[in-house]
């Protein structure tokens, strides 16, 4: 009950509920919304203005990285239109996007760093140390 409450999951529920439009889902499962249009205040035209959030699926730990490209320019009002109705288009030299692998064992580690599995090259000769 304590972890469903951290993440302030009720006042998002509430608000979801009460003033949220669905817009989208994606491939992972996170649901995507803005809030929807109130007589006398916010129209569609004012896009940049309107209010979006996305909820994660339940059980998994809120992550920025879990959002894709797409869905994440959207929430970010870089573009009027969800993914849903205009799909951001995939470069051929993009890799596709991955989650934060922080803490894990696939985390990046360079070489030489104390968690580094080898040793860090040796320096090449250009480098001299500094004597005060």
């Amino acid at each position: 009950m304590l972890k469903w409450l951290s993440f302030n999951a009720l006042g998002t529920y509430l608000f979801t509920r009460f003033r949220g439009e669905l817009v989208g889902q994606d491939e992972l499962g996170n649901r995507y919304y803005r809030e929807r249009p109130v007589k006398g205040g916010l129209n569609r035209e004012d896009w940049r203005a309107e209010r979006r959030w996305v909820v994660y699926p339940e059980g998994v730990e809120p992550e920025p990285t879990l959002v894709p490209p797409g869905w994440s320019g959207w929430l970010h009002k870089r573009f009027a239109e969800p993914p849903t109705v205009a799909p951001l288009k995939v470069k051929s030299w993009e890799k596709p996007p991955e989650p934060n692998q922080t803490g894990t064992p696939f985390a990046y580690v360079p070489p030489g760093s104390e968690r580094g599995r080898g040793q860090r090259d040796k320096a090449t000769g250009d480098y001299e140390a500094w004597t005060p």
